[in-house]
């Protein structure tokens, strides 16, 4: 198995940890030196103990739809929908790997909106 397919395994148990509520599963896949970047917020959260502590302290963890996942080589791109029982955002994950495990993720995610009228007409609605 190459190492696209093994970290795209690796993205898919982080989905499933997240679903699960079981972020204790979390240390299995990323370095304890992880890097999590969202720079919709300025916020960077380095290594395991913060990540620990941010995940243990969330209000409502939100449940993963993933729609797409795309890698290459220690890149891992995953668009997915994050479901807080009411507001739902449209997200992409970029996960970058070393030795099998994540050791970088920066995720950007916007709230879904209804499309406009006007270009109705020149676009299809999924």
């Amino acid at each position: 198995m190459d190492d696209s397919h093994t970290n795209e395994d690796v993205v898919h148990r982080l989905v499933g940890c997240l679903n699960d509520r079981r972020v204790e599963l979390m240390d299995d896949l990323f370095h304890d030196d992880a890097v999590m970047h969202w720079p919709q917020s300025g916020e960077v959260v380095r290594g395991a103990e913060n990540r620990r502590a941010i995940y243990g302290a969330f209000p409502q963890l939100p449940t993963i739809t993933p729609r797409r996942l795309v890698s290459g080589g220690d890149l891992v791109v995953l668009e997915a929908t994050l479901d807080y029982d009411g507001p739902k955002y449209e997200t992409v994950f970029i996960f970058e790997f070393r030795d099998g495990k994540i050791a970088k993720e920066t995720a950007y995610w916007s709230e879904a909106f209804e499309a406009p009228a006007w270009r109705a007409q020149w676009v299809e609605k999924t």
